[in-house]
């Protein structure tokens, strides 16, 4: 695969998970009480520290939605960043590459936790379980990482 090739797959999955989590989490932020998304029930959140769906929706906006977009963007454009650089635990690697990897395991903590809170899964949370692996596979290619290295 060419390099060009794998760092388009590359943006694209964490456009793809930025701009759903974005849509998802705005909805239930704008709709706490879960109407917007199909009249999801608060009954699912008994077993949770929540009354209702907005800190969970501030939390996938910010988390899942807004980060990964600015991620493509940096992962575009190579911004250096200190602070960013404090976080780096892949030191030979560019910052926003390491944070590609962050935001997959941050997906895989986000589903882990939500389906014990709802003791319970759906096929979009298989989904996105599912979706944190190509995410890690394909930041983890050879054409990628050689694109990242400092």
């Amino acid at each position: 695969m060419k390099p060009a090739t794998a760092r388009a797959i590359f943006i694209f999955l964490l456009l793809f998970l930025g701009v759903g989590a974005l849509g998802g989490g705005a909805l239930l932020i704008i709709s706490p009480s879960g109407e917007l998304l199909g009249g999801l029930p608060l009954s699912i959140l008994d077993q949770s520290p929540f009354n209702d769906f907005l800190i969970p929706g501030i939390i996938l906006f910010l988390i899942l939605g807004i980060s990964p977009c600015l991620l493509a963007v940096a992962l575009i454009k190579k911004p250096s960043n200190r602070f960013a650089e404090y976080f780096n635990f892949f030191r030979d690697m560019y910052w926003g590459w390491s944070f590609s990897i962050y935001i997959a395991f941050a997906l895989i903590i986000w589903i882990q936790v939500e389906t014990i809170y709802i003791q319970g899964t759906s096929w979009l949370q298989t989904f996105y379980m599912l979706y944190a692996i190509p995410i890690i596979f394909v930041a983890l290619l050879p054409q990628i990482r050689t694109l990242y290295k400092k």
